[in-house]
């Protein structure tokens, strides 16, 4: 199950469950979508795969199955300044 991380890992921007800003690859990293296409390319930094849309999950779901609270940062040279 994807774990709906909270948070651009190169911005630190917002991305709650039901954004559709959210761009993740396959290990789920996660990026708004401003940093994947800008800075990336569509490829993630991490491991090179392609970053997709993060599907939203029903709102009804979240409740038994919520989303993760643990943001996460990395610096990457594409996130400095």
């Amino acid at each position: 199950m994807l774990a709906l991380r909270p948070n651009c890992e190169c911005c630190d921007r917002d991305l709650p469950p039901e954004s559709r800003d959210a761009m993740i690859c396959t290990f789920e990293c996660t990026f708004c979508r401003d940093c994947a296409e800008t800075r990336f390319e569509g490829a993630c930094p991490n491991c090179g795969g392609e970053l997709v849309r993060r599907p939203i999950r029903p709102a009804a779901k979240l409740e038994r199955f919520p989303a993760s609270t643990e943001r996460k940062v990395k610096t990457h040279a594409a996130c400095a300044g």
